[in-house]
């Protein structure tokens, strides 16, 4: 399965989800999947959040507590999910604020082995 299809399947079953998107700590997008009429720029929106997850990325590291598993970002009109697969990309899965996010965090682990398999 591609990545689309991977990331369509986590929007779509995830309870409301807005887009998926594999990028690069770089900001640079492998794939994505919005949902019609998301209303939100998902791409813009994960590639700002590349640079701060980098951040984190890097203190995790000085820190020395281990791989960077998971990062999320609650506002007031959505939720950024966010999951590490290697040490150059992650997938995000935009929810809107009232979405199922428990169960899109199980999804989004769910799927990562798949990921890194794709990517190698």
């Amino acid at each position: 399965m591609g990545f689309k299809a991977i990331l369509k399947e986590i929007v779509e079953e995830s309870g409301g989800g807005l887009g998926g998107v594999i990028m690069g700590y770089d900001g640079i997008a492998i794939d994505e999947y919005l949902r019609a009429g998301a209303g939100l720029d998902v791409q813009t929106m994960t590639i700002e959040y590349a640079s701060v997850l980098k951040e984190i990325k890097r203190t995790v590291g000085v820190l020395k507590t281990g791989e960077l598993e998971e990062v999320s970002i609650i506002s007031e009109n959505c939720c950024v999910i966010v999951r590490g697969i290697s040490d150059d990309f992650f997938v995000a899965l935009v929810l809107p604020a009232d979405g199922n996010f428990g169960k899109a965090r199980f999804l989004l682990k769910r799927a990562v082995p798949g990921f890194r398999e794709a990517l190698q």
